[in-house]
């Protein structure tokens, strides 16, 4: 049988009773379908919901073929290796007991028909840019990038026949995306993917809208979809036009034969008054009058709630994808005061598994080789509202860093000398409790704002009226993310440096274009890690810096960044 998802009559609905997809039919094939939505709209739950991670409310869900499935979220056991999380374990023990001497049959049935599986292993791992991990490593111990990686090689080395991919390009490097971009084309099977990532979606073959608790099939790419939505949304616009005039018109008939209907009744009162006429026949044309008035008046009001229904459907046609509205800090920081002041850097590694200072590094990759030549920093000073970009490929220790000046990791001979209040974003969104509602995790961070001023605040964030006091655990990772960003801007004090790690990785596109524009207006200092590069553009970086793992923290330019780091 084809490989083949088919979704009928799904319901989901959360504990508290907030409906999140209702009624929902949906099939998918062979071909790779990305899944558009904004944020808050079910994309993540549908996913588990195919992948069996959550049960529905009603409705029931099929697949032909076996599901692999990579999570927005990757949670992970820190006594895990790399050959755990791959599943490739128990047959490398195998090997390795047979090669010892063994010749048990459970050692055979172990390895099965997979007498190659570490090369096949090692040879994913290296097609996705991972050739530095090696299959005994210790998971926690990779980067986020790294580990995003290693979960992706495992699902393509097991080959299922359908393949669910939430957010597979978050924190992953230039290079490791177009490696990932390579395996996305090569694809034969049933593959849907969530993402926000232009050209991971320009791969597609075609795209799934999830809007308004419905999916809408668009052949074709992102860049089809968006030419045929843009046409479509245009032509609502002329049927909302359209329909607002007639509701005018019809409005403006009704009050004239209103107008037309009183002055008959004046001029008929007035020849009943006269005595003109016998009473009988001034009652039968009285009741004649009333009989026309009710037939006019219910003929133009049937004609107006008519053209207000045609206005509500067209005006439904329209898409209204909610933004948030982020409203940054208003502090401003003098242009000559010091913010950050980071010493020691000379010399350091940044990545969690380089071994201490004095320790050879490992010889430079090809992609170092061709790397710009720059000075490496030994010191790190950030004045004013600078804004800076922390680039570089995965495993170098970005977050590390941004860590070390949060003061939540340290490295030695690093000082780290804060001048202002500092908020950090990790990339890891782990900071809410999950016990604690949206509403009590940023009054834990601001106890002095009033409950009214924090929802005030969290509408702008899209947390409106019961959506605020949802707990933080049945949040999506948008959703997530808009109440870590919130629990951060809305602190007190307000924080005049921005530590944000791979901040676009959960957002939709149109979230993206407003937290752009917020960071754009943001007068305190701003550092940024990120592989967004058309992200930190908008953002209005004034300063490049280039994290290397083998020639540490160097000031550069966006053009002279290292080409497995650039823009396409």
């Amino acid at each position: 049988m084809t490989a083949a998802i088919v979704c009928s009559d799904l319901s989901f609905s959360w504990p508290d009773g907030a409906s999140v997809l209702s009624g929902l039919t949906v099939s998918f094939g062979p071909g790779r379908t990305g899944l558009i939505g904004v944020n808050g709209s079910g994309k993540s739950i549908l996913l588990k919901l195919i992948a069996g991670e959550l049960r529905p409310g009603s409705g029931a869900v099929r697949t032909h073929g076996e599901v692999g499935y990579l999570p927005q979220a990757i949670t992970l056991g820190t006594h895990q290796s790399v050959s755990d999380l791959l599943g490739i374990t128990a047959a490398r023990d195998a090997l390795h007991a047979i090669e010892a001497g063994e010749t048990g049959e459970d050692v055979f049935a172990a390895i099965g028909d997979d007498w190659d599986v570490e090369e096949r292993a090692r040879a994913w791992l290296d097609r996705l840019g991972l050739d530095r991990v090696g299959l005994d490593d210790r998971v926690e111990r990779l980067s986020g990038g790294e580990t995003i990686g290693v979960a992706l090689a495992a699902l393509f080395l097991r080959r299922p026949d359908i393949l669910l991919l939430d957010e597979p390009t978050n924190n992953l490097d230039l290079d490791a995306r177009k490696r990932l971009y390579d395996a996305v084309a090569s694809w034969t099977g049933v593959m849907v993917i969530v993402s926000h990532d232009r050209e991971l979606l320009a791969l597609m073959d075609q795209i799934a809208d999830l809007s308004g608790g419905e999916i809408r099939m668009y052949g074709g790419n992102l860049d089809a979809y968006e030419e045929l939505l843009a046409a479509e949304q245009a032509a609502a616009e002329r049927a909302v036009s359209s329909a607002a005039a007639d509701v005018r018109r019809e409005q403006r008939d009704l009050v004239e034969a209103q107008v037309k209907q009183a002055r008959r009744d004046r001029m008929g009162r007035k020849v009943a008054a006269s005595g003109g006429l016998p009473r009988i026949v001034a009652y039968a044309r009285k009741r004649a009058a009333q009989e026309t008035a009710g037939r006019s008046r219910g003929l133009h009001a049937g004609r107006l709630e008519a053209a207000r229904g045609r206005l509500d459907e067209a005006e439904q046609a329209v898409r209204d994808d909610a933004e948030i509205r982020v409203d940054l800090p208003g502090t401003a920081v003098p242009a000559g005061r010091t913010v950050l002041t980071v010493t020691g850097l000379d010399g350091t590694r940044w990545h969690p598994a380089f071994p201490a200072p004095g320790t050879p590094a490992a010889p430079p990759t090809p992609a170092t080789l061709d790397a710009p030549p720059v000075s490496t920093l030994a010191e790190l000073i950030v004045r004013g509202p600078e804004r800076i970009a922390l680039t570089g490929p995965n495993g170098a220790g970005k977050t590390t860093l941004l860590r070390a000046i949060a003061g939540l990791a340290t490295r030695p001979g690093v000082t780290v000398r804060l001048g202002a209040v500092t908020g950090y974003l990790p990339q890891r969104l782990d900071i809410l409790d999950d016990s604690l509602s949206v509403v009590d995790n940023v009054r834990a961070a601001a106890p002095a704002v009033s409950v009214n001023e924090v929802r005030a605040s969290l509408a702008r964030f899209l947390f409106r009226g019961d959506r605020a006091d949802r707990l933080a655990s049945t949040l999506s990772g948008g959703e997530r993310f808009r109440a870590v960003l919130a629990a951060l801007l809305l602190a007190q004090p307000a924080p005049q440096l921005l530590l944000l790690d791979e901040p676009t990785n959960n957002l939709d596109m149109a979230s993206v274009r407003q937290l752009s524009q917020a960071l754009e207006g943001y007068r305190g200092a701003l550092l940024v890690a990120s592989h967004d590069v058309p992200f930190l553009r908008s953002a209005g970086i004034t300063r490049w810096l280039r994290l290397d793992r083998e020639t540490g923290l160097a000031e550069t330019g966006l053009a002279e960044t290292a080409p497995n780091d650039r823009a396409q």
